[in-house]
């Protein structure tokens, strides 16, 4: 594949060392499972641990607290090999805790830091961060879940939707208000399962099968203060810088999944007779090909540049932006043509780019959606 190098230029010794332990995690402990785990709609719990084991878990963030130590180009390689593993579920189960953690991260003293997130890097405990709600989600400003302070406790009243790992997560990073202030009356706070929320149900997916989604209650749930993530009224600037991370993560899912839809396509093409001769000796569906190859190498390339400027300090949110659209469109994009290469076996459930083509529909909604990503751009201009 052209593209496997192409950016290798962005990474140094320690990211591509890291991306063979990702890809042999994948090839070892994934792969045998995926379709198993895709059925049952869940993957082992025990897989946590192992990727801990492994140095898998955290690996961009500091040292003092369980992680590795490295950048966000650690957890692009990560993305992109763990895919190889053929679940983009798994990848997002294992990978809930790079959006519920941040707001720790940012907001927490040193006692809440050391009490909550090691046990998660360690592979110990499942953090599942919960914001959007039965009527709000990309507009933030209209979240209802309260938190009212009573004495040394907050209480939460409200439900939250669509919490990727809700149902076995261990302790949720929710958004509640505090305020009246459509945003500065946000705060987060750590919700842990002894607190008493309730999982409703769990919810029934398109695609991302493997990673279970929750509706979470919160009937009147006693969370002590020392749970409170920074000050009252904190949390939306927290949010907005944590949706630039989460943004650069589903665009290399786009970039990886993409990737991979294309070499199932290639390796298909080779293998496949028609007409007497392998379809990849067809020239419609070569230049078929070198169009899907060409999209994979742009999405790449606009996704290696990006995080990068993110690792300096540069991006603007509308350019994250526009890498989120650009990659969630690539994705689409070769996805849809992989299966109809495929013909028949494309629509079929054993076949992989079927499990791609379906799990790709997310990454127009979720973090954000198109339409919600193009006003961000369209302020910019």
């Amino acid at each position: 594949m052209i593209s496997r190098g192409f950016c290798d230029a962005f990474l140094d010794d320690s990211h591509r060392s890291f991306r063979e332990a990702c890809e042999r995690f994948a090839r070892e402990e994934i792969f045998p499972h995926a379709q198993a785990w895709e059925e049952a709609g869940s993957f082992d719990r025990a897989l946590y641990r192992k990727a801990a084991a492994a140095g898998l878990l955290g690996a961009s963030y500091p040292e003092d607290y369980g992680g590795g130590g490295g950048d966000l180009f650690h957890e692009v390689v990560q993305t992109e090999a763990l895919l190889r593993g053929g679940s983009t579920g798994v990848l997002v189960g294992l990978g809930s805790l790079g959006i519920a953690l941040p707001p720790i991260l940012a907001l927490g003293d040193e006692e809440q830091k050391r009490r909550l997130i090691p046990p998660v890097l360690r592979g110990e405990r499942v953090a599942a961060l919960a914001v959007t709600e039965p009527g709000a989600g990309s507009d933030v400003a209209a979240l209802t879940t309260r938190a009212r302070r009573d004495g040394e406790a907050y209480v939460l009243e409200g439900t939250k939707l669509y919490v990727t790992s809700g149902v076995r997560a261990d302790q949720l990073t929710v958004l509640a208000r505090t305020g009246a202030d459509p945003h500065g009356g946000l705060t987060f706070f750590v919700v842990e399962r002894e607190h008493g929320y309730v999982v409703s149900r769990a919810l029934k997916k398109t695609g991302w099968w493997a990673s279970d989604t929750a509706e979470i209650s919160f009937p009147e749930v006693r969370v002590p203060v020392r749970n409170r993530l920074g000050e009252e009224g904190s949390g939306f600037r927290c949010l907005m810088r944590t949706f630039v991370h989460e943004r650069v993560f589903l665009a290399a899912i786009g970039v990886a999944t993409a990737e991979l839809a294309l070499e199932e396509s290639v390796a298909h093409a080779r293998r496949r007779r028609a007409f007497g001769r392998p379809l990849a000796e067809h020239q419609a569906l070569r230049h078929k090909l070198a169009a899907m190859s060409t999209q994979v190498l742009a999405a790449k390339a606009f996704a290696y540049h990006t995080t990068a400027r993110v690792v300096r300090g540069e991006a603007t949110p509308a350019e994250v932006a526009a890498l989120k659209n650009f990659t969630a469109e690539a994705a689409r994009a070769v996805c849809h043509e992989a299966v109809q290469l495929h013909g028949g076996m494309g629509y079929m459930r054993e076949s992989l780019v079927e499990r791609l083509s379906r799990d790709a529909r997310l990454l127009s909604i979720g973090g954000g959606t198109t339409e919600i990503m193009n006003e961000i751009i369209a302020k910019a201009l």
